[in-house]
């Protein structure tokens, strides 16, 4: 072969290795960056979209109108009815501020922006569509007001979502915002050190306290360490390190159900000293700890340590204490998963995506997101919760009339404040609803802070959804 030959070759291969380069990076942008480029606030293009397509209406299960657009002039203006109501669901948005929530992760469906080429030569021919899509969401606009009502005023999140096919009923974060005056408070809203643009629901990671024994209850059960009775003292020492039951209650000869009603730290800490770490942390991992929850807005991942722990770290992680943090939307799908026979379902918001004509472009189907254990061990956890309610520590969410699951927490952290939680679900002998309330620092146990306030919300729901 002569020098020619041999250079032709290598001009060859050298435009084929660039060739097939270029194919790679272009696929690999129009599969995985090309959505994330589409949907930033900083791209030009989607705010021109907006200037001549209307942007969709957001709608409650029922068809309420939550926000919507009108024209003006050359430009069109965003309003938001509800105000703070939905501050963290629907989001905003403002092309001088850029977009968050539902505004942001559904933009293109609001704008009825295509990725078809076709689309995309005949709208240049022949002009844009005027009006978006539609998005009906799977939240109940009077559940949740009557929940953006109850935590006025406090700081935390609630969680309400239908344990048999995971929709949203409502979803509160407080401190909070006004997405209709942002304009006038962007920079009083993004310096407060409370963080009102933090959507605590999803984003808020917090120490569990004794709402996690219903996993290691779980974890128990499904390896037949439930089975016996052990002798509270009211303080257990763990290789030196001294655990103590709230302000030191004795409970005597307590087996696993007792345990539960009353939050027995001392017989919860010894049966996740005996699982070990491994089976304590694969049931966290099956209720989707350490793991992504997939969602139309974006989710923390809550957390129960990879790394190898001491015993009286493993101690602590039992009562929900330790290195454990988790969401409150991560909570709810806890209670919702024991309620529903051990079947977590993938939560969702948005219902559907409808076109301006009421045509179904998208849905959301119902699917099963892990099966956390089996029913046998979901019903018995179940009957253990139920009679947290009925005789232990959860007896402020008890409604008159209907059989409620639940169980209490109250979380040490940071502060000299505990936070008071309370996940739970009814009716318990068939569960149409499951929920999760955090108050941050409230001092107080989640009994007496958190547990009612979920009662109402419960009750509330349950009138609603007849």
């Amino acid at each position: 072969m002569d020098k020619n030959s041999r250079r032709i070759i290598k001009v060859l291969i050298a435009f084929s290795t660039l060739f097939i380069s270029l194919v790679v990076y272009l696929s690999y942008f129009e599969i995985f960056q090309a959505s994330k480029i589409i949907n930033n606030n900083y791209n030009k293009r989607q705010w021109i979209n907006e200037e001549y397509v209307l942007r969709g209406i957001i709608a409650d299960r029922n068809g309420k109108t939550l926000s919507f657009s009108e024209k003006n002039n050359s430009s069109q203006i965003r309003h938001y009815p509800f105000g703070r109501v939905y501050s963290h669901i629907i989001g905003y948005s403002f092309k001088e501020y850029g977009k968050a929530g539902l505004e942001s992760s559904y933009n293109k469906d609001l704008l009825n922006i295509k990725k078809n080429p076709i689309q995309e030569i005949t709208e240049k021919i022949m002009g844009p569509k005027e009006k978006g899509n539609n998005l009906i969401l799977t939240i109940d606009h009077e559940i949740q007001s009557y929940a953006e009502k109850k935590l006025r005023g406090k700081k935390g999140a609630i969680v309400v979502l239908n344990p048999k096919n995971g929709e949203i009923y409502a979803m509160v974060s407080k401190p909070d915002f006004d997405p209709s005056t942002i304009k006038k408070q962007w920079g009083e809203i993004t310096e407060d050190k409370n963080s009102p643009m933090l959507n605590r629901a999803t984003m808020g990671l917090y120490t569990p306290g004794s709402i996690f024994k219903t996993i290691t209850a779980t974890a128990a059960l499904e390896n037949n360490k439930a089975e016996r009775s052990i002798d509270c003292k009211g303080f257990i020492n763990i290789d030196g390190y001294v655990l103590k039951d709230y302000r030191g209650a004795v409970h005597g000869t307590i087996d696993m159900k007792r345990a539960l009603e009353v939050s027995c730290n001392v017989f919860f800490s010894q049966i996740g000293l005996e699982l070990g770490e491994e089976k304590l942390k694969n049931t966290a991992e099956k209720y989707m700890l350490n793991k992504e929850i997939p969602f139309e807005l974006q989710v923390k991942e809550s957390t129960f340590s990879k790394e190898s722990m001491t015993r009286p770290e493993l101690g602590a992680s039992a009562i929900g204490q330790g290195k454990i943090l988790v969401t409150p939307l991560n909570m709810a799908m806890v209670a919702g998963a024991i309620a529903n026979d051990g079947a977590m379902m993938k939560p969702i918001l948005v219902k559907e995506v409808i076109d301006p004509k009421g045509r179904t472009l998208k849905m959301n189907i119902p699917q099963v997101l892990s099966r956390t254990s089996s029913k046998i061990v979901a019903d018995e956890v179940k009957s253990m919760m139920v009679a947290v309610v009925e005789e232990g520590s959860g007896k402020n969410a008890r409604i008159k009339n209907i059989k409620v699951g639940g169980k209490t927490g109250t979380a040490e952290n940071q502060t000299e404040k505990e936070h008071g939680w309370f996940i739970g679900f009814a009716p318990a002998d068939d569960p149409k609803v499951a929920i999760a309330v955090v108050l941050e620092n409230i001092g107080i146990t989640g009994g007496k802070s958190a547990a009612p306030i979920a009662r109402d919300i419960m009750e509330t729901a349950l009138s609603r959804l007849k």
